[in-house]
C-alpha cells in the first residue's frame, strides 16, 4: 500500500548505514527528528464537507485527505505534521472521458473550483487546494489507466490520462512497443501529468521530452470538449498541443493522451566514466552531446554530488577499491562521475560505447565499466525514498532544476549552490548542496540541484527555512537567465518567477487563454500564474 505521508509503498525503505549517517553529521550537524502525526489524527482534522455526496463526487474524509497533497516541501511538512488542509470538499474518480465531463459539469453547477489529480507526485504545489469561499472538488484520473487503442502502422497509442509509468510500459510491451518516458517519479506519475507539466524523462536524449512524445489528446473544459493534434505535423496556424502542454489544469481536464511509440530495443546498458575535475567533466559531456552520438542518456555529477553519492552508497569496501583504481589512473580529488546510456541493437551499443569512450578520453575520462551504471539503472527510481530516510533522521531535502546554454552552465550551477549555502547562515545552519547535469541538448543542458539541511524540529520553522532557501536559489536562477523549471512545472512555488521568463505580454496571453476557456476561473486556480 502506498504511504499516505511520504514517498513510495509502506514496505519500501532506503536505509542509510552508519557511515552515511556520520557523513550527514559531519556536513550538517546532528539531525533533529520529531514524531510524525498519525493517520488517525490527520483524519480527525478533516472538516465537514460543504457539499452533499452524489454518485459522482464522494465526500468521505479518507478520500479527501489522500488527495489533499503532493510532494512539494510544504506538502511534505503538512503530511508529516498532520496539517493536511485545506481540503477539497469532495473527490471524484471518473473512469472515462464522459464521466470526467459529467463530473466537471456537476462541479460547475455547485459553483466549485476543481483541482485535477493524477499520480500525486507534484513537487511544486500543483495539487494545493485553494483557500476559497467556493467549494472545491478534486477530480482524480487514477481510474483512467488503460491502453485504449494502438496503431501498429502509425506507431501511436492512446491512453487514459491517469495511467502511471509502469502501466504505460507494461501495456505497450505486450505489443512489442515502448514509450520511453522515465522521470524519477515514473512509478507513480501519469501520462496526463507528464503532458500538462511538460515533463522530461531520464532518457530524453533518445526518446525526447514529452513534447516529442505527445501526439495529441482530448480535454473536457468548462466550455466543452477540445481535441488537439491528430496528424504527424501541421503548418495550419499555432499548434494547440502547445497550449495543452504545461497548462497545469488551467484549461481543463486532459482525459485521453495520444503518444508516439518506438519498438522495444534489443539491448540496453549503462556505463560509468569518471573525470578528473568539473571543467573536464563539463567539456566532456558537452563534446558528447554535440557529437550527436545516438546515446539514450548522459548524466554528469559535480564534485560534491559524486562524493555524496559514493558516501551514501552503502558499499564502503567497493568504494575503497574504486578510489584505489581511480588514483592509479590519475584521478584524485574533485572527481566527477558520468553515467551514459546505450540503447539499441548489440552492434549499435558496441559502436556507441567505442565512440563515446573515445570522446571521453580526450578529456581524461576513465571508464570503470558497466557494473556501477547497471546498479544505478536498477535503483534509479528509488532516489525519492531517500527523502523519507533523511526526514526520519532529522534532515530535510528539496531540489530545484533549470536549464541554460553551455556558456552559462558553470556560473549558474555555482550561483545556485552559493545561494543555498548563504540561505540559512543567519540561523547558523548549513546547507549541503550538490548538482548534476542531465537532459543534454546541442545548445545546453538542464541543471538539477539537491539541498539537504537540518530540520528545525517545528513545522513552521521548517517552512520558514525552506522559504528562505527556495527564494534565494530561485532568484539566483532568474538572475542567471535560466528557466524557472526545466521539468517540474510551475505550480504554486514557481509562479512568482514566471513573469521574468515570459514577460508581461506573455503572461497576459496565458491569462487570456485561460479566461476564455474557463470564464468562471474554476480550473486549478492559483497554479501556473498568479
Amino acid at each position: 500500500m502506498r504511504r499516505w505521508n511520504g514517498w513510495g509503498d509502506e514496505n519500501d525503505h532506503h536505509e542509510l548505514n552508519e557511515d552515511a549517517r556520520a557523513f550527514l553529521r559531519e556536513r550538517l550537524g546532528p539531525g533533529n527528528p520529531r514524531a510524525d502525526a498519525t493517520l488517525e489524527a490527520a483524519l480527525a482534522a478533516v472538516p465537514s464537507s460543504r457539499i452533499s455526496e452524489s454518485p459522482l463526487i464522494k465526500t468521505d474524509a479518507r478520500q479527501r485527505l489522500l488527495h489533499a497533497r503532493g510532494h512539494s516541501f510544504p506538502d511534505w511538512v503538512a503530511m508529516r505534521a498532520g496539517r493536511m488542509g485545506p481540503f477539497a470538499d469532495g473527490v471524484a474518480l471518473p473512469e472515462s472521458h464522459d464521466d470526467a465531463a459529467r463530473t466537471l459539469a456537476e462541479a460547475r453547477k455547485l459553483g466549485a473550483t476543481v483541482v485535477p489529480y493524477g499520480g500525486g507526485t507534484s513537487v511544486v504545489g500543483h495539487l494545493n487546494v485553494p483557500q476559497d469561499d467556493r467549494p472545491v472538488v478534486n477530480i482524480s484520473l487514477e481510474r483512467m489507466h488503460r491502453l485504449m487503442s494502438l496503431d501498429d502502422r502509425s506507431y501511436q497509442a492512446t491512453f487514459g490520462a491517469g495511467t502511471p509509468g509502469p502501466q504505460v510500459e507494461a501495456q505497450l510491451r505486450a505489443h512489442g512497443f515502448m514509450l520511453g518516458h522515465f522521470p524519477q517519479s515514473y512509478q507513480y506519475s501519469t501520462v496526463g501529468g507528464w503532458v500538462v507539466t511538460r515533463s522530461s524523462g531520464q532518457q530524453s536524449l533518445r526518446y525526447g521530452r514529452i513534447e516529442q512524445l505527445f501526439a495529441g489528446g482530448r480535454l473536457t473544459t468548462p466550455r466543452g470538449e477540445l481535441r488537439v493534434g491528430g496528424v504527424p505535423a501541421s503548418s495550419a496556424g499555432p499548434d494547440l498541443r502547445e497550449w495543452v502542454m504545461g497548462s497545469e489544469g488551467r484549461l481543463g481536464l486532459l482525459t485521453e493522451v495520444d503518444v508516439r511509440l518506438r519498438r522495444l530495443p534489443q539491448c540496453e546498458y549503462f556505463h560509468v566514466v569518471f573525470f578528473p575535475g568539473w571543467e573536464a567533466a563539463l567539456e566532456g559531456v558537452r563534446a558528447l552531446s554535440q557529437a550527436e552520438l545516438p546515446l539514450s542518456m548522459l548524466r554528469v555529477s559535480n564534485e560534491v554530488e559524486t562524493d555524496t553519492q559514493l558516501q551514501l552508497a552503502g558499499h564502503p569496501k567497493l568504494i575503497r577499491w574504486l578510489q584505489r583504481y581511480l588514483g592509479m589512473r590519475g584521478i584524485q580529488q574533485g572527481q566527477c562521475m558520468m553515467v551514459m546510456g546505450l540503447t539499441g541493437s548489440e552492434a549499435e551499443c558496441r559502436r556507441m560505447r567505442r565512440e563515446a569512450l573515445t570522446v571521453a578520453k580526450r578529456f581524461r575520462g576513465v571508464h570503470v565499466g558497466k557494473a556501477m551504471g547497471q546498479a544505478w539503472a536498477k535503483n534509479r527510481f528509488r532516489g525519492p525514498l531517500l527523502r523519507n530516510s533523511l526526514w526520519d533522521l532529522g534532515y530535510a531535502a528539496d531540489t530545484v532544476e533549470t536549464s541554460v546554454n553551455w556558456p552559462k552552465v558553470t556560473s549558474t550551477m555555482r550561483a545556485i549552490e552559493s545561494a543555498a549555502a548563504e540561505a540559512l547562515k543567519a540561523e547558523n545552519e548549513r546547507v549541503h548542496a550538490f548538482t548534476h547535469l542531465s537532459h543534454m541538448y546541442r545548445q545546453g543542458c538542464s541543471i538539477y540541484s539537491t539541498f539537504v539541511f537540518r530540520s528545525a524540529g517545528d513545522p513552521d520553522a521548517d517552512l520558514q527555512r525552506w522559504r528562505q532557501l527556495k527564494t534565494r536559489v530561485s532568484e539566483a536562477i532568474v538572475a542567471q537567465g535560466g528557466t524557472i523549471s526545466h521539468q517540474h512545472g510551475v505550480g504554486v512555488d514557481h509562479a512568482p518567477y514566471l513573469p521574468a521568463e515570459k514577460g508581461a505580454l506573455g503572461i497576459d496571453l496565458i491569462r487570456a487563454a485561460a479566461r476564455d476557456i474557463d470564464p468562471d476561473g474554476m480550473m486549478n486556480p492559483g497554479k501556473l500564474f498568479l
